[in-house]
């Protein structure tokens, strides 16, 4: 049988990058996962090698890449705080390099690419919730600008392939988003919240907690991914994905620790530099255009991630 698609997914071996390619290949498409595994892990797509229309390429997007596919979906960059700021100016090659060299690719393949932008594009808003339309407040100098800047830097380069080599292009900016897969060290917040539960931890607050964010279960964040990429060619984004649900640190804090069924307490400690004190999407544009919206509840995505933590961690009982 025939493919649907040829399909190339950077940071394929991530997070995302994995679900997103369980659903490609579940929709009979062929898949190429391309990661250098400095946040992925080739454990989350250890269940997809035998897949016949599966292949799993060791490679970092910030060289070129020369394969023949029919779309390309560029997730590849570190993106919690822990990992790019562990080394910056890779951060920063990953996200520009990286887009010039898919870019190129999708120009020569006459592809339709897709990118993964971020929420951190609006930096430390102030307008809330955040519409496509506001251009951000962002600190281009801080610590957190290599991942912030570098990713309003390709969305910049897939606007200008699109103008001046009229490029199919999609854009997402994606906002907070859990589930399985994600790495018990990444930094991030629900990562951090349900290790430390599981292992009887305090729970690091930072600041004083009442800082926002809003969480999308990673089912409902590809589904957004494939909706767009499926989308008319005239919508180009970009198009934000996220849960317009909105919690403080210490009611997300709470949450985890009853669903844990832990005896955690919350501690708290200085705000980091450049942090967002509130992180809410406006997702009026994802309803029309693709109509789209998040499904899972954040107790019920809470107690997948958990059930996966459990695992992972080997406390299964």
């Amino acid at each position: 049988m025939i493919p649907e698609k040829r399909v190339l997914v950077t940071g394929g071996a991530g997070f995302i990058g994995s679900h997103l390619c369980s659903r490609l290949l579940d929709q009979g498409h062929e898949v190429l996962c391309v990661d250098n595994y400095f946040t992925g892990r080739r454990q989350n797509v250890a269940h997809l090698l035998s897949n016949p229309g599966f292949e799993l390429l060791r490679h970092d997007v910030t060289f070129p890449l020369y394969v023949e596919v029919d779309e390309i979906y560029n997730l590849a960059c570190p993106a919690s705080p822990v990992h790019y700021q562990n080394d910056p100016v890779q951060t920063t090659k990953t996200s520009v390099h990286g887009a010039i060299n898919m870019l190129g690719l999708a120009k020569r393949c006459r592809a339709k690419v897709f990118q993964a932008s971020t929420s951190e594009v609006y930096g430390d808003p102030s307008i809330h919730p955040q519409p496509e339309e506001y251009w951000g407040n962002v600190n281009p100098i801080g610590i957190r600008a290599c991942y912030d800047e570098g990713k309003r830097c390709a969305e910049t380069l897939f606007f200008d392939y699109h103008r001046q080599h009229g490029l199919r292009i999609k854009v997402a900016r994606i906002f907070n988003t859990y589930g399985p897969n994600m790495h018990p060290n990444d930094g991030r917040v629900v990562s951090n919240f349900i290790v430390q539960a599981l292992r009887g931890e305090d729970l690091t607050v930072y600041g004083d907690g009442t800082q926002t964010r809003a969480f999308c279960y990673v089912d409902d964040m590809v589904e957004g991914f494939l909706r767009l990429m499926a989308s008319d060619d005239t919508v180009t984004g970009p198009v934000n994905l996220g849960n317009p649900g909105e919690f403080t640190m210490v009611e997300l804090a709470e949450a985890v620790i009853r669903l844990c069924k832990s005896p955690s307490r919350i501690t708290y400690r200085p705000l980091p530099s450049d942090d967002p004190k509130q992180r809410q999407p406006d997702i009026t544009k994802a309803k029309e255009l693709l109509d789209w919206q998040p499904t899972v509840p954040l107790e019920e995505g809470l107690a997948r991630t958990i059930a996966y933590f459990k695992q992972r961690l080997g406390l299964n009982s």
